[in-house]
């Protein structure tokens, strides 16, 4: 990781790696020097005015680089192509941004729910209930979680919809699993 990922791990008291979110020693962590020299050798045009510019720097030049500026302000924003009169479904669980289920923060995407927690609550000893799971159309609104904390590094380490079809029930997701099992076999 480079240090800008690596340094809001190292800001708690028990800072956790930021791919598999288990444990690690801050004191253990090493520069991969044969990256950092690999990125200060190769050289790559800007995107803006083709100058020629090591991987190291390259961030730092595109900030300042007036073509790149010119441009970002040249892109064309979201416009909706037609404008709807649909009204938004209400009865539609929210399974992009959750509440914190001990101090009531809004708006943590799943990934911000467990760095909101562990910054936050890693020491909060309350059973709680997990805004995740009782968003999932499987999940029980009432279950308390004896860890939440554990449960959120070890449960929740990929997003739902990227595995799974809301759209679908239980026995007909059962029902695909198998003729997709089979089918492999």
């Amino acid at each position: 990781f480079c240090g800008e990922c690596l340094q809001p791990c190292l800001q708690v008291p028990s800072p956790l790696c930021p791919l598999c979110r288990m444990p690690f020693d801050p004191k253990k962590v090493e520069k991969a020097s044969s990256v950092e020299k690999q990125l200060s050798s190769y050289k790559a045009p800007c995107r803006g005015c083709s100058k020629k510019v090591t991987l190291a720097k390259m961030r730092s030049h595109v900030s300042s680089c007036t073509k790149v500026q010119e441009q970002m302000a040249n892109c064309p924003k979201f416009i909706p192509v037609v404008p709807t009169s649909q009204p938004i479904p209400s009865n539609i669980p929210n399974r992009s941004t959750f509440v914190c289920p001990y101090c009531g923060a809004r708006n943590l995407d799943q990934q911000e729910l467990v760095k909101h927690c562990m910054e936050n609550h890693r020491n909060d000893p309350n059973k709680v209930v997990c805004p995740v799971c009782s968003a999932m159309p499987w999940g029980d609104p009432s279950y308390k979680s004896a860890n939440f904390l554990q449960h959120l590094l070890h449960r929740h380490k990929f997003s739902y919809d990227t595995f799974v079809d809301y759209n679908i029930d239980e026995e007909a997701a059962l029902q695909a699993a198998l003729a997709l099992s089979l089918s492999e076999n």
